[in-house]
């Protein structure tokens, strides 16, 4: 999901519960150059250990359940979810030793928080009534709403957003393994779509919280198809195959790799609230994150470098941002 294309959104930062398991080794992080593309075509299966999801790899939602187990409401069997009553949606996907489990339920969406910035008095306190979350997390979802939108007024031309940051590691792929790669995988619904979710995730998750990073993730999903937690799928839904229901699905998967890996590179980094983002941390940051990309998909990466103009912005943005109160 591009972000830009939602610039009247308050909280429309996207992409993205419960993940099990432990995280991937150092090891793992620590390789920087792949050069096997063993992905060739959507015919050819995840190879063992692969995590994070093309939809370009898939070509119907049946395809899809074969590799991740999709459960709504009457699915789920004397659970403490069952009992809530509340449509939902839970996927459950495991690569080897691994699994994340994202769970996606009926409550506020991207919807509310319109009504609420354009409406009254009352739609905004319609809104605190059915998310207090929202609105004590409402200075942290103003600053993740900063990083996910270019803002050139504030930080001048040529400021950085996360998907400029998830173009660039489309531009980073090493020239060894582009011939392997198809028009669509390098197109917007292949890599470019999933390292945007992937590095919005780790972000949010390293420097707020995975709580508020779940929660952004299912405001923007429930308004982008709310028959996502039903299963009640239209046919043209289902034709729809690039904007339809697999793209969402892909996307709540890659967004709980994109936690998990938040969570590891904030305990590596020992990143908080009280971080300086010098370019040097940033660098080491999105590498790790191209590390994580080319150990998934057996790709390699050029690097980043703190001398890197988007680099040294986007570091100054998160420190402006962190500031504000």
């Amino acid at each position: 999901m591009n972000l830009l294309r939602y610039p009247a959104l308050l909280y429309c930062i996207a992409f993205m519960g419960c993940p099990q398991s432990r995280q991937p080794d150092s090891a793992m992080l620590k390789r920087s150059k792949v050069v096997t593309d063993t992905l060739g075509s959507p015919q050819v299966a995840y190879p063992p250990g692969s995590e994070a999801l093309l939809l370009t790899r898939f070509t119907s939602l049946s395809q899809f359940r074969e590799l991740v187990d999709v459960k709504y409401l009457g699915d789920l069997i004397d659970t403490n979810l069952s009992r809530s009553g509340k449509p939902q949606v839970q996927l459950t996907y495991r690569r080897g030793n691994r699994q994340v489990t994202s769970i996606l339920k009926s409550g506020v969406s991207q919807a509310n928080f319109i009504r609420a910035q354009k409406g009254n008095f009352w739609n905004k306190m319609a809104l605190g009534f059915k998310s207090p979350f929202a609105v004590r997390h409402r200075k942290d979802l103003r600053r993740i709403e900063t990083l996910g939108r270019r803002k050139p007024e504030i930080y001048g031309i040529g400021d950085a957003a996360f998907y400029d940051l998830a173009e660039i590691m489309v531009l980073h792929i090493s020239t060894d393994d582009l011939p392997g790669l198809s028009d669509k995988d390098l197109g917007e619904k292949g890599y470019l779509n999933t390292f945007n979710h992937i590095t919005a995730q780790a972000f949010m998750t390293s420097v707020f919280s995975e709580e508020v990073a779940d929660f952004v993730a299912d405001v923007h999903e429930l308004y982008n198809m709310p028959e996502l937690i039903t299963g009640d799928f239209t046919h043209q839904q289902i034709e729809d195959f690039e904007n339809g229901p697999v793209d969402n699905y892909v996307d709540m998967i890659n967004n709980e790799w994109g936690q998990e890996l938040g969570k590891m590179l904030a305990e590596k980094y020992k990143i908080s609230r009280e971080t300086d983002w010098t370019p040097v941390l940033l660098r080491n940051y999105l590498n790790d994150i191209q590390s994580y990309h080319s150990w998934t998909f057996q790709i390699g990466f050029e690097p980043f470098r703190s001398t890197d103009e988007k680099v040294i912005r986007f570091a100054g943005k998160i420190n402006h941002v962190l500031d504000l109160k």
